[in-house]
């Protein structure tokens, strides 16, 4: 079967990765527009650069979950691509082949001149840190105001699934919360969150749990259907 799983920063929280930002709008007691945002980076890019250098020195700490891990072995049986508004590599690290990233990599950097211009990046990215082209590198990730340039890569995979799995997210910030508007009406679909948005319904399953023990269940439902 072809599954869809949609990934948010609730899958990240149990590798103990924070989460986005906090209910006051803030993240790391940064206003999320100052460290987030292609004007936040022209006021301010050492404080943008060393933002995101913390959340790289971090995600280099930590390890791939459960629930990552039990995703990554459903690729036995299955055909999985794996949809993320993470900018963490754990899917990866987990063993997921098929990982589509919405708003990019922490891991990764890119050219302010060129944006095709990507490299790999595990270490502090400072001021004067050029590309070939010798204008400023900044962090691949997709900032607030900027597009989402593979979300319509992501509504074709979910409108192909046979069955679609959300892990970890309000499905409340669009465009990646609206993807599951793609979902086939005879696709399966199955939401793992401790506070879910939605109730279970005819054609979706909820698990109001965390995800490592909501993805067991899940995959324990899909192994189960004749």
């Amino acid at each position: 079967m072809k599954i869809a799983v949609l990934t948010g920063a609730g899958i990240s929280a149990e590798s103990g990765l924070k989460t986005f930002r906090d209910s006051n709008g803030l993240w790391e007691g940064h206003d999320v527009m100052s460290v987030a945002s292609p004007q936040g980076f022209a006021n301010d890019p050492a404080l943008v650069l060393d933002f995101y250098n913390q959340r790289r020195r971090q995600l280099l700490e930590v390890k791939p979950n459960a629930a990552h891990k039990a995703l990554a072995r459903l690729e036995e049986n299955h055909e999985v691509t794996i949809i993320t508004q993470n900018v963490d590599d754990l899917h990866e690290r987990a063993g997921s082949t098929q990982v589509i990233h919405l708003h990019g990599e922490l891991l990764k950097v890119r050219s302010t001149f060129d944006e095709e211009l990507i490299l790999d990046w595990k270490t502090d990215l400072n001021l004067g840190d050029f590309c070939e082209h010798n204008h400023q590198l900044r962090p691949h990730i997709v900032w607030f105001g900027e597009a989402v340039p593979l979300i319509e890569v992501a509504a074709k995979l979910v409108e192909e699934a046979d069955i679609v799995i959300i892990v970890g997210t309000s499905m409340q910030v669009y465009p990646a919360a609206g993807l599951i508007q793609y979902a086939r009406e005879d696709a399966r679909c199955y939401f793992v969150d401790p506070n879910p948005s939605i109730q279970s319904n005819s054609q979706i399953t909820v698990f109001a749990e965390n995800a490592s023990t909501g993805v067991a269940k899940v995959i324990e439902a899909i192994e189960n259907i004749n």
